[in-house]
């Protein structure tokens, strides 16, 4: 690990992708407001996601690895990333420094005549190459014909328009961020699909010795997400399930409580253990507080079959 190199502008990393860029210039506007004297400069990098067209369950990190990368050479000073492409603990000397306040956390399913969830005919063709929404669709809709949908949002939507599918299902937070018009879509609830631990958030990665940008990202922290996604990660790296397994989380903070409702499912759904549970937080140790409540919901989800489920998932995968 470098030092912090001593040059005028602050380098931003991100994704080139147009949701990943546009996400990234608002958190620069958000920095410049704070540092105004201060130049920022936005650099694109291509990650291994973006380049590859097919993923496994081992692939983890693909859309923040080549950015890790990045800032540990010293080459950008702030990684922009989705939260939920984050692995659950970081490489040495790289920190979650900042979460800004969290955008929508639930799934969007968006169709191509209009209708809802319950409105899609029986044998509907579905876009999602996410293993969580499969899984908690077919526990609601077991006819369904869940099919691969990759891509960014764009072409996902441009899929959908093209009539591949019926419908798909995205998150919320990037038809939002993009400010997508011009489409027929219903918001999932979280009781009816629970979201992937750290959904709507964004995160901004430095190295753990650069005080500088420490500081300065800190203003724009928002803390109860942090502390929210702070115990839906925590819950994640007990599971040991990463970030491409079906398990979900959901953390909210009511005054100095927070409540975590997390859920571990079978690929085809019929099997799932869900647990919501609460706890009281300390103001001064709100994160380690919300971290003690994701490793205990972690276990008691675990002990009570979530387990025996991950472990069939892996050897089905295997």
């Amino acid at each position: 690990m470098h030092g912090v190199k001593r040059r005028a502008e602050i380098v931003v990393g991100a994704r080139g992708s147009m949701l990943s860029v546009l996400q990234t210039e608002s958190v620069i506007a958000q920095l410049r407001a704070l540092a105004p004297e201060q130049e920022f400069v936005l650099k694109k990098i291509t990650t291994l996601g973006d380049r590859k067209a097919e993923w496994s369950r081992a692939d983890t990190g693909i859309f923040v690895k080549e950015l890790e990368e990045a800032l540990a050479r010293d080459e950008i000073d702030i990684a922009v990333h989705s939260v939920k492409d984050m692995p659950s603990r970081l490489p040495e000397g790289l920190q979650l420094a900042a979460i800004p306040r969290r955008e929508d956390p639930r799934d969007m399913l968006i169709t191509a005549n209009g209708t809802d969830l319950a409105g899609l005919p029986a044998d509907a063709r579905l876009g999602t190459s996410s293993l969580r929404r499969r899984a908690q669709l077919l526990r609601l809709r077991p006819t369904l014909r869940i099919e691969g949908l990759r891509g960014n949002l764009d072409s996902r939507i441009r899929k959908l328009r093209e009539g591949r599918y019926d419908a798909i299902v995205v998150a919320a937070a990037g038809v939002r961020r993009l400010d997508v018009r011009d489409i027929h879509y219903q918001l999932l609830s979280h009781e009816t699909v629970l979201p992937a631990p750290g959904q709507g958030a964004l995160g901004l990665e430095i190295r753990s010795d650069d005080t500088l940008r420490q500081t300065l990202v800190a203003g724009i922290d928002d803390r109860v997400t942090h502390v929210c996604v702070a115990c839906e990660r925590e819950f994640l790296h007990r599971t040991q399930a990463g970030c491409r397994m079906p398990v979900a989380a959901l953390a909210a903070v009511d005054k100095d409580t927070i409540t975590l409702d997390a859920m571990i499912i079978s690929l085809d759904g019929q099997k799932a253990v869900r647990v919501q549970q609460q706890s009281r937080l300390d103001q001064s140790s709100a994160l380690a507080g919300a971290q003690q409540l994701g490793a205990a919901v972690a276990q008691q989800l675990l002990a009570r079959g979530g387990a025996r489920i991950l472990e069939e998932i892996r050897h089905a995968q295997e």
